[in-house]
């Protein structure tokens, strides 16, 4: 166990490393000016490019796409891109948006609640609290076995009780996979079957969070419940 959390921790400090030192692409110093110039399709398009290239892929790039997407109408594109830049950078302002944008459109999928943003503000700080207990368990590991000798069994119970904090919190954001509807009147039904219940019908740009797949169709949750839409009605936020 203390192995596998030290090597997550030297992957994680080696990531942040990474990131830091990553130079900008002239594509993107391309891109940035045609934004600034007012050229926004253009920009758009230069933008569009680079996606295929993750390192070179920000919020900051996402949320310029969402803005020229917004600009020209194309709402559910917008909330795509707004999703994303979530999803690498959790904001309340950025997920606010996303909730205006949807209220104005009347979309479905997209909370306004003290919980939501309670989960946001949870998941914004989450790296840097997890990074903290891992260099803990290093160096309370690394301490122990150095006075393996002379630590009494207690503080190795409580040593354990860290370690199990520790996974109860890397395990506690969980794995929410979201995704968008992409067709228009996208049909939720009660099993992964087009001779299943019809429940309702979803449109382009409502958010659904999902759970499992089933061949061709995706499990999600509805306003609380279990339904199916299928896979190419959806398009997962990456």
């Amino acid at each position: 166990m203390l192995k596998k959390l030290f090597l997550f921790f030297l992957l994680s400090l080696g990531f942040f490393q990474f990131a830091t030192a990553q130079k900008v692409a002239p594509e993107l110093i391309r891109a940035d000016s045609a934004f600034d110039a007012g050229a926004y399709q253009l920009a758009y398009q230069q933008y569009r490019g680079l996606l295929r290239q993750d390192a070179l892929v920000s919020p900051r790039l996402l949320l310029r796409m969402a803005y020229v997407q917004e600009g020209l109408g194309h709402y559910p594109a917008s909330l795509y891109y707004l999703s994303m830049a979530l999803a690498r950078q959790p904001r309340l302002a950025t997920w606010h948006k996303m909730a205006d944008l949807a209220r104005d459109q009347r979309l479905a999928g997209y909370p306004e609640t003290w919980r939501q943003d309670l989960q946001l503000t949870f998941r914004r700080y989450y790296y840097f609290g997890l990074q903290g207990l891992l260099l803990g368990a290093v160096i309370g590991g690394t301490l122990l076995l150095v006075r393996r000798q002379r630590i009494t069994r207690g503080w190795w119970m409580i040593y354990g009780s860290y370690l199990v904090l520790t996974v109860v919190y890397l395990n506690l954001l969980g794995t929410e996979r979201a995704a968008l509807v992409v067709r228009p009147r996208a049909a939720l039904m009660a099993g992964p079957s087009a001779g299943a219940a019809w429940l309702t019908t979803a449109a382009a740009g409502d958010r659904l969070v999902v759970q499992g797949q089933q061949d061709t169709w995706y499990q999600v949750q509805w306003q609380g419940q279990e339904a199916y839409v299928r896979t190419q009605d959806l398009l997962l936020v990456q």
